[in-house]
């Protein structure tokens, strides 16, 4: 399961999603520590993966934070093994869709 939120940025549909195991907690190292909070990540529960995959398709930008998400994005074409990287042992990508006129 994940959790997700969307938000709208100027022109741009913006997603956030992580592995629901991963909300509420603090994810780091000595470099770098992020919360994964419930305001940013934790409006729906998605129960399933065809669902979050079209979660992906409907945003022009993602933040992804967790293995789960980070795999499915992967597995889907949002990303690529180049996008990720980790934040205390935990998978994190962002990406942009390009809107071409």
């Amino acid at each position: 399961m994940f959790w997700a939120k969307f938000f709208v940025v100027k022109d741009d549909l913006l997603l956030a999603m992580c592995d629901d195991d991963l909300l509420e907690k603090k994810i780091g190292d000595s470099k770098l520590e992020v919360t994964v909070t419930k305001q940013f990540y934790g409006e729906k529960l998605i129960d399933n993966e065809k669902d979050a995959v079209k979660y992906l398709a409907a945003c022009s930008i993602g933040n992804l934070v967790g293995a789960r998400i980070v795999a499915l994005a992967e597995k889907n074409g949002f990303i690529t093994k180049e996008n990720i990287i980790s934040i205390g042992g935990v998978p994190h990508a962002q990406f942009v869709k390009l809107k071409f006129q």
